[in-house]
């Protein structure tokens, strides 16, 4: 799975595989968050404010777990 860089002030790069999507934050902090349809991985990369969308559309809909 192939992470990509964005520009946010809190997340560092995305990733997504098979309905798994990774968030790697500036802290160096790794989450993966189950069961998450792809457009809404398209939507994150896409938005204007990626923590903003990761916050609304993601954190607290999807089960999440800390892997790194």
């Amino acid at each position: 799975m192939n992470m990509i860089s964005v520009s946010s002030s809190n997340l560092d790069a995305v990733g997504y595989e098979k309905g798994t999507l990774y968030v790697r934050f500036k802290n160096g902090s790794l989450y993966s968050y189950s069961g998450v349809p792809e457009y809404v991985y398209n939507e994150l990369v896409n938005a204007s404010s990626k923590g903003s969308y990761l916050a609304t559309y993601v954190k607290g809909h999807y089960p999440y777990s800390k892997i790194g």
